[in-house]
């Protein structure tokens, strides 16, 4: 089924983005699973300050932490030949002798800079193959708002929100909390292009709320206020797969704050999104079938509505107290690619990493059968035709 035979991947992680670090460890795990399937790996790092890196030693997440600065001193820098790249990402010659060539990128990024389409639309305009979802899809989940206003044209249950910018907040803040005030207290305030729960707070009254809102603002200058579940259970759905994705069990995790903070999943006792924290989470979760079939079939109509391909991971909020659920966001590269989650499910993280790389060759070959080009005599045209811009 998977053709392994030849195949180098480039596994693309790190990258300017408060995420900057949890990508590291998805990389890392991508890359071990990756080898242990018998391919051909090659890491590419790119630093904080967006410098690009491939050297053999990013393999190993022991690196990063005996070398947390001057690495630009110790790595070899990471160079497209954009002449020779189409159909394909040719590095040019470094650490391995010759040019390397990427047959598909692998990309572990999460947060801004690479999550978000960028790194997307660059393999797009290299066309080259690439796992999970497109710049489009990319874009659109990365941006809670615009993910909430797809559910709702799309009849799929989501919290009250209000959403604002910074121009907004400076210039009629009085408007501004007058909307959220309508929400009813308490209520959770999020930058709305970030991920991993950094920079969310929430708030029971006004004073909380101008301050979790300059919190938020720190990270980006669009907010999302939501209208908070008190009686909240937080259940968790990954799909993978192309137009018909496969739903997995549903998690359900605990957190010992108001909302799944950063530290419970990544910190307190190894992290619930790593999978490690086994006492933080329930697979399956704990509700009837009923619920979980609505939620499974929720989480596969939010998929295929915004367009996702390969892997994403869609959350949902839980009312313990009406028996209500509520679609939440929509990660496209779920944080260690959920492989605990899937593993439950009844498939290995070695052959979940097959399944995408399938996925990704399945909708480079689906593309290649669109015509990108159209002849017409335009330039004929307007060579022959007096046009009254200057320089023309």
């Amino acid at each position: 089924m998977y053709n392994i035979t030849m195949k180098t991947i480039g596994v693309f992680f790190g990258s300017r983005s408060p995420e900057h670090d949890v990508s590291i460890i998805t990389g890392q795990l991508i890359i071990s699973g990756l080898k242990k399937c018998g391919y051909n790996v090659i890491p590419v790092y790119i630093d904080k300050k967006g410098k690009w890196y491939s050297d053999a030693r990013l393999s190993s997440i022991k690196f990063f932490t005996e070398n947390p600065t001057d690495l630009d001193k110790k790595l070899e820098a990471f160079n497209i030949d954009f002449n020779k790249s189409s159909g394909k990402i040719v590095k040019q010659s470094g650490f391995l002798k010759g040019n390397v060539v990427f047959d598909i990128a692998f990309p572990a990024f999460h947060g801004q800079n690479g999550e978000d389409g960028t790194f997307q639309g660059l393999c797009e305009m290299l066309n080259v193959p690439y796992v999970g979802c497109d710049v489009t899809s990319s874009a659109l989940t990365m941006d809670k708002v615009l993910t909430k206003m797809i559910y709702k044209a799309n009849n799929i249950p989501t919290v009250d929100f209000v959403y604002f910018n910074l121009n907004e907040w400076r210039v009629n803040k009085k408007n501004v909390i007058q909307q959220i005030k309508s929400l009813g207290w308490p209520v959770i305030i999020k930058p709305a292009r970030l991920g991993s729960s950094i920079g969310i707070s929430k708030a029971k009254n006004q004073k909380e709320l101008e301050f979790a809102i300059e919190v938020a603002l720190h990270y980006d200058e669009k907010v999302i206020v939501e209208k908070m579940i008190e009686n909240l259970m937080d259940v968790t759905c990954c799909l993978i797969g192309n137009d018909n994705p496969i739903p997995s069990l549903l998690q359900e995790s605990f957190f010992g704050s108001a909302f799944f903070s950063y530290e419970d999943k990544y910190l307190k006792g190894g992290g619930a999104q790593t999978g490690n924290a086994t006492q933080s989470i329930i697979i399956p979760a704990r509700l009837d079938k009923k619920i979980t079939k609505e939620i499974q079939d929720a989480a596969i109509k939010a998929y295929q509505v915004i367009g996702c391909s390969g892997i994403a991971r869609v959350d949902f909020l839980y009312d313990k107290k009406t028996k209500k659920w509520y679609a939440n966001e929509i990660n496209t590269l779920p944080g260690t690619l959920y492989h605990h989650l899937w593993k439950k499910t009844g498939i290995e993280f070695e052959d979940l990493l097959k399944k995408l790389i399938s996925f990704a060759e399945e909708k480079y070959q689906k593309k290649k059968q669109i015509t990108y080009t159209f002849n017409s005599n335009i330039l004929t045209q307007a060579s022959s035709t007096k046009l009254s811009l200057k320089g023309i």
